[in-house]
């Protein structure tokens, strides 16, 4: 989890990487907003190559120009974008698309939306070539995406970017590993088998979901934008140094409230000392507490602790439409 010292050319960063969020994402979409009023159609900026560019800023790594057909990054990292931000959303009456800052559908002025935040990133595996390159041949993932903090709320003027990176070789990292074969060897292959002729879709995974956490993902960049929609101001609120040992930082906290029933109860089964060791700061029970008292007290999850939890791979594949393609994103 040693980033190549020798490959990290980029200097200057955080300013570098205002600049270009602001030059690529903030102010195209601010214009695109404007335009959306008259054309009526989505101010969505994809994030794409934008996220390509950032990757290259925050890891401090340049790009091989190959597009989608080489490496992302010099070093051979693998770099997956995916944004939220002013996804296309539905009215509930009618069925009608409703943009992101539209607060009635114009179709029947109906104020029952439904908000979509559900973009994730995509992984393509259509061979055991594939897997392979994609665990033994890419040292590092890095996840880039882009949301709104507070979209439960409904405050879709603040935008959120974030980078995240996952080593599939590392010990820390191995259960992105057991995801991605799981679906090769009993999705992918299992669909084939089924219907030669239709390719599945590739295998969908989620910002904040339990498979994510699972896999001790390493934030190395986050951000926030204020009022986004017409006066932007950007602070950078973590920024790990491209030369840094990952093996030192912590993984990204997974949530309790990500687990199920049955995953709370094989928590149960775990040492004591790491169940107190995953309490909160500041909380108190007494020596005798039981396990099951412990973990209602814990808000996350620990590492040590999600090795003890079992992969979930229930997810339906669908069947592409069309051909997908490497960099494409949900």
């Amino acid at each position: 989890m040693q980033p190549k010292a020798n490959l990290v050319t980029l200097t200057n960063n955080k300013e570098q990487i205002e600049k270009l969020l602001f030059e690529l994402v903030l102010n195209p979409r601010i214009k695109a907003i404007e335009w959306s009023k008259i054309t009526k159609q989505t101010p969505n900026i994809k994030i794409g190559y934008p996220g390509q560019h950032l990757a290259s800023l925050i890891t401090g790594m340049a790009g091989e120009k190959t597009g989608a057909r080489g490496n992302d990054l010099t070093d051979g990292s693998e770099v997956k974008s995916c944004s939220r931000i002013d996804q296309l959303d539905k009215c509930n009456s009618c069925g009608a698309a409703v943009a992101r800052l539209e607060d009635e559908c114009a179709e029947c002025g109906s104020k029952d939306i439904k908000r979509n935040n559900d973009s994730k990133w995509l992984f393509t595996i259509r061979s055991e070539d594939d897997l392979e390159t994609l665990l033994k041949r890419v040292g590092r993932v890095v996840l880039v995406l882009g949301d709104h903090p507070d979209f439960d709320a409904g405050n879709y003027g603040t935008l959120r970017f974030q980078a995240f990176e996952i080593w599939p070789k590392h010990t820390r990292n191995r259960r992105f590993g057991e995801i991605m074969t799981n679906y090769y060897n009993k999705i992918y292959l299992e669909h084939k088998k089924k219907d030669p002729n239709k390719t599945p879709a590739p295998k969908n995974f989620w910002p904040d979901q339990y498979q994510f956490y699972l896999c001790n993902p390493i934030r190395t960049f986050l951000c926030e934008v204020s009022n986004a929609n017409c006066n932007p101001k950007l602070e950078i609120l973590e920024y790990v140094d491209p030369k840094a040992d990952r093996k030192k930082l912590p993984s990204l906290p997974m949530p309790k409230s990500v687990l199920k029933k049955d995953e709370l109860a094989i928590l149960e089964k775990a040492p004591l000392h790491e169940l107190r060791a995953s309490l909160p700061k500041g909380a108190v029970l007494p020596a005798t507490a039981s396990a099951k008292t412990i973990i209602s007290q814990i808000t996350h999850i620990s590492e040590p602790l999600r090795d003890l939890l079992d992969l979930r791979d229930t997810d339906k594949i669908s069947t592409s439409k069309s051909e997908y393609k490497r960099k494409g994103q949900a």
